[in-house]
């Protein structure tokens, strides 16, 4: 994991070359005809994944079918660090935006007016519900599910996995998940990243506080 979890960050930390790197993706699913039609219609999307595989591989692939994709980011307290993963992130596609109400108030903004969003939901959300994820139950937020009701917009699953010894990215963009209601949808992508996780253990960042217990 941590040799993954180091090339991730490299890449990322050079995202401006990772998006030209057009090689090294193999794009695949139903998902992303979903986006594009959905593009077509005037809507947005919400693509959704965790911390697994390079997950920037999936806004690149984006980007290489004519589409942009922005991105949800926690602030890093390290100014330096913040500095340089912020810029670098933006080269995958805009707007970046940080976590709490100014940043959310610009992604309604942003799903309105037809943009797509990238939000990783793999991390403890305090205030979130308790939906299994590996086999335990995971505080879980529903705010991807909740937007996707509102603004009738697909919540697409998608995941950047490695393969060829890490050297190339395997991008599936899985069918949109079926709008029922937040927690059957957010169940639904939990069990599916759960999969992804269980067949590339290695590949999943681990080291977030996923359960109470942990």
């Amino acid at each position: 994991m941590g040799r993954q979890m180091g090339r991730t960050l490299f890449e990322i930390y050079h995202d401006t070359e990772l998006q030209t790197q057009h090689h090294k993706f193999r794009i695949s699913g139903p998902g992303i005809e979903a986006l594009k039609e959905a593009n077509v219609a005037g809507k947005g999307g919400i693509v959704v994944s965790g911390h697994f595989g390079q997950w920037e591989a999936i806004r690149a692939a984006i980007k290489l079918h004519g589409l942009e994709s922005g991105a949800i980011y926690r602030p890093n307290k390290n100014r330096h660090y913040e500095r340089r993963i912020f810029t670098a992130i933006q080269a995958g596609g805009k707007p970046i935006l940080a976590t709490g109400q100014v940043g959310t108030r610009a992604l309604v903004r942003h799903l309105r007016q037809g943009g797509i969003i990238s939000i990783l939901l793999d991390e403890k959300y305090s205030e979130g519900v308790r939906i299994p994820f590996l086999g335990h139950d995971a505080l879980t937020s529903l705010s991807a599910a909740q937007m996707a009701l509102k603004y009738d917009l697909p919540m697409i699953p998608a995941f950047g996995i490695r393969i060829e010894d890490g050297n190339a990215f395997n991008v599936i963009f899985e069918a949109p998940v079926p709008p029922t209601d937040p927690v059957t949808m957010t169940h639904a992508f939990n069990d599916s990243l759960s999969s992804r996780i269980m067949a590339n253990p290695e590949q999943w960042y681990w080291l977030l506080k996923r359960w109470d217990n942990v």
